[in-house]
């Protein structure tokens, strides 16, 4: 019961760096990146369907994203939904490709994307201590069953409390690794 309990922990607490993974991608930096269109989402006969299965995508140059949708007809529900997206960027075709071309950031652009970043790191902190937060709760609930001793209970929070541990230092290699990228010139 506690090895089920701790591998479901740690489970969720993966889950969350995966989510922080993701969000990650998605926040602009000065290179081309096929992670920045992952929130697109184009109207595709009344189904939302995301960009990448619309078209073929591909980074011709280290600043530059090419769009080369499947169907003709969805070059402006695709340059739609990039002008409606927070990215900021601007893109341009020539009938048949999408070019998005990635502005170089300027040093207050920058700092604004390291401040969005550190927030959603300190998003998923808080949601690791609320996987263990919930973890610790089940944990006394099976001790006031009596399923588990207290000693059982007290080693096995020292065993959240690690994994909990691992998962935050996880979260701050990941946000230093994006805020070098993002400070780049």
């Amino acid at each position: 019961m506690i090895q089920e309990l701790r591998k479901k922990t740690s489970d969720r607490m993966q889950g969350a760096i995966d989510a922080l993974k993701k969000e990650f991608a998605s926040v602009r930096t000065g290179r081309a990146s096929m992670g920045l269109l992952d929130g697109i989402v184009i109207d595709y006969y009344g189904t939302p369907t995301p960009v990448q299965q619309l078209a073929s995508l591909s980074i011709p140059e280290s600043r530059q994203i090419a769009i080369q949708p499947w169907e003709q007809k969805l070059i402006p529900e695709i340059e739609k939904a990039i002008m409606k997206s927070d990215l900021g960027l601007t893109p341009m075709n020539d009938g048949r490709t999408i070019r998005i071309n990635i502005p170089v950031l300027t040093e207050e652009r920058r700092k604004q994307l390291v401040k969005i970043v550190k927030k959603r790191a300190e998003e998923s902190r808080i949601a690791v201590r609320n996987i263990r937060r919930d973890s610790n709760e089940e944990l006394k609930k099976l001790e006031k069953n009596e399923h588990v001793s207290e000693d059982e209970v007290k080693k096995e929070h020292d065993e959240v409390q690690k994994i909990t541990d691992s998962f935050i230092k996880k979260i701050d290699e990941l946000l230093e690794h994006k805020e070098k990228e993002i400070m780049e010139v």
